[in-house]
């Protein structure tokens, strides 16, 4: 379930550089931050998970990243979901990319105080 100050939004094509960039807004971008675009350059879709990219290989990130294949391949429409690199996956098919972004949401908010407790602590922080 999005937090009520969250949003997804289809960003105007004249802010974007591919032809469908779908955005999570959100006042915790490293932890609950999603984008889902898709290009003409580019078969299917791309998810990218901010919080995958501080969280690897431990327990939480294995956890994440087999949550986020389930969710994203139970995107009506979907026909593949490959992990493309550790913070984004390839999906084809015809989904909806506002779905995708909110599959993906879903598991980001469901681990979302696992993850902030996993997020690396810069200095200064």
């Amino acid at each position: 379930m999005l937090a009520m100050n969250d949003e997804i939004r289809l960003v105007p094509a004249d802010e974007s550089d591919v032809d469908e960039l779908w955005q999570r807004l959100t006042d915790e971008p490293d932890i609950r931050g999603i984008e889902a675009w898709a290009d003409s350059e580019f078969e299917g879709w791309c998810v990218e998970v901010s919080a995958q990219e501080s969280i690897r290989q431990d327990p939480l990130g294995t956890e994440l990243r087999q949550r986020m294949q389930a969710a994203l391949r139970a995107v009506q429409g979907v026909t593949e979901v490959d992990r493309h690199d550790n913070e984004s996956w390839l999906v084809n098919g015809k989904p909806s990319g506002q779905e995708l972004t909110r599959a993906a949401a879903e598991v980001v908010d469901q681990l979302a105080d696992q993850l902030r407790a996993g997020m690396p602590t810069s200095p200064g922080r």
